[in-house]
């Protein structure tokens, strides 16, 4: 037992007449860890970008909110009478009448060849 880790410590492994096998599964997996390694930073980089793209939406959501309320208060009677009172333009005293427009019935071919 003694002998083998002593011969562990000091690499007998790496240069006896059996080391190419030793050293493909060395260099395997160090490959394994550079591919390890290179998936681990794609991820970190696109939980960051997710992260960038969530603070954008949140801020472009307050933008819009913003701009539709200012938009509410634009579209509000009061405003636009006392814009429109700059121009001399006042609202009507007469309440607006709803006209109807009532269509002829057009009769079908049936009905227009028994008259």
């Amino acid at each position: 037992m003694k002998q083998g880790v002593y011969s562990v410590l000091k690499a007998r492994f790496l240069v006896n007449e059996d080391a190419t096998k030793n050293w493909r599964f060395i260099l395997f997996l160090i490959l394994l860890a550079i591919i390890m390694i290179a998936n681990t930073h794609r991820y970190e980089q696109k939980v960051f970008r997710i992260a960038e793209l969530n603070n954008e939406v949140k801020e472009l959501r307050s933008r819009f909110v913003d701009r539709r309320s200012q938009l509410m208060k634009l579209r509000m009677e009061s405003t636009v009478s006392k814009k429109m009172e700059t121009r001399q333009i006042y609202p009507s005293q007469v309440p607006p009448q709803k006209i109807t427009v009532k269509q002829k019935e057009e009769k079908g071919f049936f009905a227009k060849l028994w008259e």
